[in-house]
Formats: C-alpha cells, sequence, structure tokens
C-alpha cells in the first residue's frame, strides 16, 4: 500500500506541474482529465500526508519515553498517534478501493407502475417527482426521453436521463422494487394497500463502447400523443427503433426535433445493450461477488416507503428513517450515503484491493 501511495503523490505533484504549462489550458478534454484525476487523487494524498505526520508524532513519542521527566506525557501522545495512524489507515484503503468505472457516467433511469395497477403507477410517477427534486438538489440535469402515463396521471413506464457529475455513482443503488403503502386516492374506504414501482438504473453508454449496425434498426416515426398543444399530432417527430437481433424497442417523443428525439432514442438503447451485455458477462462470472447491498436486480425488493407511519425502510442495509415527506420531496443524501458506506464495507470485509 505504501508504494501506491507514493506513486500517488508523485502523480499529484506531476498534474499539478502540467496545470501550470500554459500549452495545457489550449486543450479542453486534456485539461477536464487532469482537473479529474486531481479531484480524484487529492483526497488520497492528503490522508496519507496526515498518516505520515501521525507516524512521525509516533516516533517523536516512542523516543520521549526513555527520559523520565517525559515518560507519561510521551505514553499519552503515543496512544494518541497510534489512534489516529490506524483511523488513518482504515481511511486509506476505503480510499483505495477500486472505483467503479461507471461512477463518473450519466445515467438512464427506466421507471414502471408494477403491482397494484393504478396505484403502482401513482407511485411511479411519485418516484419520478423524487427524482427529479434529487436531480434539481445535486445541480443534475434531467430529460424525460419516454413517458407513458394513465389516465389518472400515473406512469405506466417512462425513460429519463439524467446527466452531471458523478451521477451514476450516486443513483446506482435506486435499481429495484420500491414498495409502497399508503391509502390511494382512489380509495373512498380508507384501507391501505400495498403496491410497487420498478426502477432500473443503467449508466449511459459510449458511443465507441457499443457500436450499433445501422442495417440492424428498423427506425419509424409518428405522430406525438397526449399533452402539447398545437404541436401534437401535426409533425411526425416521434420517433420508435427497434433493435431487430434484439426484438429491444425504444421510444422518443419528448422533442419537438426529431433529429433530437432519434439522438435521446439511440442514448437508451445504447445502454440497454450495454446492460444486457454486462448481465451476459456477470452471469459467466460464477464467483462474481454479490454485494450487501443487492444485486440491483430488478426484481428485488429494496425499499418499503409506509405512508401512515411516516417511514421509508431499505431493507438491504435495515435502515429505517422517519422523514418520508423529505424522502419523497428529493432528500435521499442521507439513504444513499448509508448505502454507499455498506458497499465500501463489503468490499473491505472481501479483502478487495
Amino acid at each position: 500500500m505504501l508504494e501506491k501511495l507514493n506513486a500517488l503523490v508523485l502523480r499529484k505533484e506531476d498534474l499539478e506541474i502540467q496545470l501550470g504549462e500554459p500549452s495545457v489550458y489550449a486543450d479542453a478534454e486534456k485539461l477536464r482529465a487532469i482537473n479529474r484525476e486531481l479531484k480524484e487523487i487529492e483526497p488520497v494524498v492528503e490522508t496519507f500526508r496526515a498518516w505520515q505526520q501521525a507516524e512521525r508524532d509516533r516516533l517523536s513519542a516512542q523516543e520521549l519515553l526513555h527520559d523520565a521527566d517525559f515518560r507519561d506525557l510521551a505514553q499519552e501522545e503515543l496512544e494518541r498517534a497510534k489512534a489516529k495512524q490506524a483511523r488513518l489507515q482504515d481511511e486509506l484503503r476505503r480510499l483505495l478501493l477500486p472505483k467503479d468505472p461507471n461512477d463518473s457516467r450519466n445515467v438512464i433511469m427506466e421507471l414502471r407502475g408494477g403491482v397494484g395497477g393504478e396505484e403502482g403507477a401513482l407511485f411511479a410517477h411519485s418516484l419520478l417527482r423524487m427524482y427529479t427534486m434529487y436531480a434539481q438538489s445535486r445541480n443534475y440535469k434531467l430529460d424525460i426521453v419516454s413517458l407513458n402515463e394513465t389516465e389518472l396521471g400515473g406512469v405506466k413506464e417512462c425513460s429519463v436521463l439524467i446527466e452531471g457529475e458523478g451521477a451514476y455513482s450516486r443513483l446506482k443503488f435506486e435499481s429495484g422494487v420500491h414498495r409502497v403503502q399508503r391509502v390511494p386516492e382512489t380509495e373512498s374506504g380508507g384501507r391501505i394497500h400495498t403496491s410497487a414501482a420498478t426502477v432500473a438504473v443503467l449508466p449511459e453508454a459510449e458511443d465507441v463502447e457499443f457500436v450499433i449496425d445501422p442495417k440492424e434498426l428498423q427506425i419509424d416515426t409518428y405522430r406525438s400523443s397526449g399533452a402539447g398543444g398545437q404541436h401534437v399530432n401535426k409533425t411526425e417527430s416521434a420517433i420508435r427503433i427497434t433493435h431487430l437481433p434484439t426484438g429491444l424497442v425504444v421510444e422518443c417523443q419528448d422533442e419537438r426535433s426529431q433529429y433530437k428525439n432519434k439522438d435521446k432514442a439511440m442514448k437508451v438503447l445504447r445502454s440497454r445493450l450495454l446492460e444486457m451485455e454486462r448481465e451476459k458477462q456477470a452471469a459467466q462470472t460464477a464467483a462474481q461477488r454479490k454485494s450487501q447491498v443487492g444485486s440491483g436486480d430488478r426484481s428485488e425488493r429494496i425499499r418499503t416507503y409506509n405512508f401512515p407511519q411516516g417511514r421509508v425502510t431499505d431493507h438491504r442495509i435495515g435502515l429505517t428513517l422517519y422523514k418520508i415527506d423529505a424522502i419523497m420531496d428529493g432528500a435521499l443524501d442521507e439513504l444513499i450515503d448509508a448505502l454507499v458506506t455498506a458497499d465500501q464495507a463489503e468490499k473491505l470485509k472481501n479483502g478487495e484491493r
């Protein structure tokens, strides 16, 4: 570990030298790459330097143990330095855990009403609102790619593109079945119903990662339906793309521009195909770790929202928060931070380096 940490110190110094060269500022992509790497390295280097200072303090205290006049004071300082080193060493192990290569990517999120019919669709709409407000709180950009609503305003199915630094690292644990217990608006007897909605979170695929043969695509245009004023049914701007080898179908009617709709639909299609490929590879890896926060399987119940009791429970880590109103208004960071911490703890327990 020391060898790796010393190499990171040298790398940080090298990157800072590069930032001092005027030529770097003429290449926007290179400048972004340097700043991105520096941002990743800095917390590790700062923690390592704090550990090195604690090591110097420990050695100094150890020397003073031989002096009778300072022995008691030195013993206290020695214990403090050892405790600090142990804490910083744990922090360094956490910081050096392998990063998910997708963490910095944008997100394709898909929501569907599940068990419970209309109430499941209404809850999917509540989740869409929750993630929209969360994206706003993180300064992420959220665009609706496709939206299929019920007559009462519920969401049968919806795809959204969420763009922002670290979007996937924050939202990847949201994949799965979200269960709700509440009195539906359509219920006259005041009885509590249980229904569900499913969420799938995919990292947005890069163009170069998954090349799609245009001959494998069937692209249809049609007129947008639903709310949209005079524009609706006037132009065939909506796009439906079918990937013939897999049968995957992606639609987008959010934009007035046929070109923009096609671009968004292709992003979703590419991400879905890449996810299918990843799932295929994962299935072939028998010893693949299943983390404490779950496998991300869409069939897995991950969270329950109990409105009468005002609580939200994440079943993967056994965390219950009695702040359902704030959570439904997008205050998800406390839940997500706990899931990230649990995932890191599981990786450390499994000895990942």
